[in-house]
C-alpha cells in the first residue's frame, strides 16, 4: 500500500524524483508520493483511495481540464490491483499539452476507489470498464455497472488469478 506521503526527505533521490506538480501539491499539504517520470517526461504520483477525491480537485483548480484516460490492471496475482488516471492540462496556446499520471493501489479483497465522476464527466465508462474487467469498486458512480459482459457474468476477467470458465452459452444470433 502506499505509505506515509511525505514528499521531502534528506534522500536526494526522493527530491530528485518530486515534479512541478508533487511539490505543488505538497505546498498544499495533499497526501500522495512521487514515483519519478515515465519515458515520456510525464510525472507519475500514487495517492490513496481516500486522498484521491482532494488531488482530482486539486488538479482540476490547477487547469487539468481533460481526462485523457482511465485503465486499471492487475499488478500481480493475489496481489494489489491498480487504477491509473491520466488528467491532462488543454491549453490553446500551448504546443503541447500538460499530462500526469496518478496511480492509486488498492486490495483486491475490497478494491474500492473514489469515483471522479462528479469532476469529470470523462470517467464514466472509463471507470465502468475497470468495474467490470477487475472489479474495482468506484464509489459514488451513478451507474456503476457492467457495460462489456453479461450481468450474469461471475468473477473480473482481466484479474491474473481469473479461471476461465470450460464452457461458454453461445446466444442465438438470429
Amino acid at each position: 500500500m502506499v505509505s506515509s506521503c511525505n514528499n521531502i526527505t534528506s534522500n536526494d533521490s526522493k527530491i530528485e524524483m518530486q515534479g512541478r506538480l508533487s511539490a505543488r501539491l505538497a505546498k498544499h499539504k495533499l497526501a500522495h508520493r512521487p514515483l519519478g517520470f515515465d519515458y515520456q517526461g510525464v510525472e507519475i504520483l500514487q495517492t490513496k483511495p481516500e486522498d484521491w477525491p482532494s488531488v482530482a480537485v486539486a488538479l482540476y483548480t490547477y487547469g487539468f481540464n481533460y481526462l485523457r484516460s482511465q485503465c486499471a490492471y492487475d499488478v500481480m496475482p493475489g496481489g494489489l490491483l491498480a487504477s491509473v488516471y491520466h488528467p491532462t492540462r488543454v491549453q490553446d496556446d500551448a504546443d503541447q499539452p500538460e499530462e500526469i499520471c496518478i496511480k492509486i493501489l488498492v486490495s483486491r479483497r475490497d478494491p474500492r476507489i473514489p469515483s471522479v465522476f462528479w469532476i469529470r464527466k470523462s470517467a464514466d465508462f472509463q471507470e465502468r470498464e475497470s468495474h467490470d474487467m477487475l472489479g474495482i469498486t468506484h464509489e459514488s458512480h451513478p451507474r456503476l455497472k457492467r457495460i462489456l459482459m453479461p450481468e450474469s457474468w461471475i468473477g473480473w476477467p482481466l484479474r491474473k488469478d481469473y479461471i476461465v470458465p470450460n464452457f461458454y452459452e453461445s446466444q442465438d444470433a438470429y
